[in-house]
C-alpha cells in the first residue's frame, strides 16, 4: 500500500505473439522476457498484487515459477491479435471486484519493457499520489532527440526532399529545439475509478514519468532484443 491506498499490478501476455514466437517467455539475458516485469513489481514497496493476465497455459505456469500470481486465464475474446487493452485491465479489475477486493491503485507493466527498474515503478507511484490533487494518471515518456521532427524531411512529388516542418532547410542545434517526448510503454498507473470512467490512462489529468532513452526500448523484433540482452549484460555502459 502506499498512502493507505491499495495497489494492483497487471502483466499483461498473450500467448498469440506473431513477429516472434513466444516472445513473452523468451530468454532475454537468461530469464523468460515475462519475468523481468514480475520480478520488478514482486520486489516494489507499495504494490499489494501483482498477478499475469494472459490466456496461455504455458505463460501462466512460467509467470507463477517466478512467483506471481495468475488467479484466471484470460477469455479468449480478450486475447485476439485485435483486442484493445482496457477490457482485459477492467476484466481484472471486476474479476477481483466480484470477490469484494477493491484497488486503489492499478498498475500496467507490459513484459515488452524489460529495461525499467523497480525504483521506476515506486517513484512514479509516490509522485502520482503527490500530485493526486491535480492529476489521476501517470504514464512513461522519452525525449524525442535524434528522430526529433526538425530533422525530418518528406520526399515531394518530384522525388526531391523537402523540410517537413520549416519552408526552408535550417540547421538545428540539438540544445536550441524545443524539447519533445514520446509515449513509451514503461509504466502506466492510474487510480482504478479514473481508469473505469476514462477507459485510458491518456487523459487531461496525466502526468508524464520521464525515462531515460535506453529504458524505452520496447521488444518488438529480435533487434530489440538484442539491444536490451546487451544493455543488460553492460549496465555500467549506461547508468
Amino acid at each position: 500500500m502506499i498512502a493507505n491506498k491499495s495497489v494492483l499490478a497487471v502483466v499483461p501476455a498473450r500467448g498469440g505473439s506473431k513477429g516472434i514466437p513466444k516472445k513473452n517467455i523468451k530468454k532475454l539475458a537468461g530469464k523468460p522476457l515475462i519475468a523481468w516485469s514480475i520480478l520488478q513489481a514482486l520486489d516494489s514497496k507499495y504494490i499489494d498484487n501483482c498477478i499475469v493476465s494472459t490466456d496461455s497455459k504455458e505463460i501462466a505456469d512460467v509467470a507463477e515459477s517466478y512467483g506471481c500470481n495468475v488467479p484466471f486465464l484470460r477469455p479468449k475474446e480478450l486475447s485476439l491479435d485485435e483486442s484493445p487493452s482496457y477490457p482485459f485491465m477492467e476484466h481484472a479489475i471486476n474479476f477481483y471486484k466480484e470477490k469484494n477486493i477493491e484497488y486503489d491503485y492499478f498498475i500496467l507493466l507490459e513484459p515488452t519493457s524489460p529495461l525499467r527498474e523497480t525504483s521506476d515503478i515506486d517513484k512514479a507511484l509516490e509522485v502520482l499520489v503527490k500530485k493526486s490533487d491535480i492529476a489521476d494518471s501517470i504514464v512513461g515518456v522519452s525525449k524525442v532527440e535524434a528522430t526529433h521532427p526538425v530533422f525530418d524531411v518528406k520526399i515531394n512529388s518530384e522525388g526531391l526532399i523537402e523540410p517537413f516542418l520549416d519552408p526552408e532547410f535550417k540547421i538545428y542545434r540539438r540544445q536550441d529545439i524545443e524539447p519533445l517526448y514520446f509515449k513509451e510503454g514503461s509504466i502506466y498507473i492510474s487510480k482504478v475509478k479514473t481508469l473505469l470512467e476514462e477507459k485510458t490512462f491518456y487523459h487531461k489529468r496525466t502526468l508524464p514519468f520521464i525515462f531515460p532513452r535506453w529504458k524505452s526500448i520496447e521488444i518488438d523484433e529480435m533487434i530489440d532484443f538484442i539491444y536490451a540482452e546487451a544493455i543488460l549484460q553492460n549496465p555500467s555502459l549506461v547508468s
